[in-house]
């Protein structure tokens, strides 16, 4: 199997916003490698930099130091007039889907094409064959205003692929969908990543959008990278605090929950048909509290993690893991 390439390498980038009274060190330090044609994520909380990262990838913000490397190609060194062509192979789409509300789904559509300088005959053929990629060929001449917000996202990752960009930029762009609008959009993307060979780059604050889609990601804490990884191994085994906090989003966090000692267990990908739990307190013969629970059937199998609160005397406890080692079922004691 051929190795991959990088598409994007990130050295020692950093990113200070100055003004009169105040100092903000928004990134620090960041490196990172991205490899052509993964669908890669960055997660991070509120305020952790992710908005600026991604800015500074297709250099909309100017690092205050280090490097990005697109396609081999220092950013840094560009002068303005070809980071516009650079900008081209980087398609984006975000949040709040940045529409033009007086334009019809076709003319938004060929708005990129318009800028570039493509014929107007040539620019509604490529849009209409997106459209028809992104399932909205009936609405060409809809308003932004009769959509959907699903629509909406939809027309503007049309709009975004529109230059045939070789990487696409996605910040919180599921943030404002419901759940079930939010998987078809998921799935969407994976399509093009599968089809077209695009790489993703999925900037979010939900684990959930990182466990359906990618493949690595890398979780940014206090403008600094936390830990990157492939996405299985971060959720199974989290290093850092802020992992760990993040993979135990809820409404209630590991760190609330009483009692001495527990237990996360891992389901990844064991038949969802087989009684875990159940069969463990049979055969270790001693009950256990379920403090947490995240799991989801995906094709017959469960994958997700549990958190029980382990019976106090030693043996009881002894028993539980060994059952947990025999059947090959990954945990891990939490503290």
């Amino acid at each position: 199997m051929a190795e991959r390439e990088p598409i994007i390498e990130l050295i020692g980038l950093g990113k200070v916003f100055e003004s009169k009274n105040n100092y903000v060190k928004a990134l620090e330090d960041v490196n990172l490698t991205i490899y052509e044609g993964e669908i890669f994520g960055i997660i991070g909380l509120s305020g952790a930099g992710k908005s600026t990262l991604v800015r500074c990838i297709n250099y909309l913000e100017r690092p205050t130091s280090g490097k990005v490397i697109f396609n081999k190609i220092d950013l840094s060194e560009l002068p303005e007039r070809e980071l516009l062509k650079i900008r081209r192979s980087m398609g984006m789409i975000f949040q709040q889907f940045n529409l033009l509300m007086q334009r019809n789904v076709l003319q938004n559509v060929c708005f990129p094409l318009e800028i570039a300088g493509v014929a107007q005959k040539e620019a509604q053929k490529r849009a209409y064959e997106l459209l028809k990629m992104v399932g909205l060929s009936d609405k060409a001449k809809a308003y932004p205003a009769q959509l959907s917000g699903g629509q909406k996202q939809r027309v503007a990752i049309a709009r975004a692929l529109a230059t045939n960009p070789k990487v696409l930029l996605c910040d919180e762009a599921t943030s404002a969908l419901d759940p079930t609008t939010t998987r078809s959009i998921l799935e969407l993307l994976r399509e093009i990543n599968r089809n077209l060979g695009i790489t993703i780059i999925v900037i979010t604050h939900e684990m959930s959008v990182i466990e359906e889609i990618c493949s690595r990601v890398a979780i940014i804490d206090e403008s600094r990278i936390a830990e990157v990884g492939d996405v299985e191994e971060v959720f199974m085994r989290p290093k850092s605090k802020i992992a760990r906090k993040l993979i135990f989003s809820g409404v209630n966090h590991i760190e609330h929950f009483e009692g001495e000692d527990k237990c996360r267990i891992i389901f990844d990908g064991r038949t969802s048909f087989e009684p875990v739990i159940a069969n463990m307190v049979l055969e270790c013969r001693t009950p256990v509290n379920i403090m947490f629970a995240d799991t989801k059937d995906i094709d017959g199998k469960a994958f997700g993690q549990m958190v029980i609160q382990l019976p106090e005397d030693e043996s009881s406890k002894k028993r539980i893991f060994a059952y947990l080692e025999t059947h090959k079922i990954p945990y891990e004691e939490v503290i």
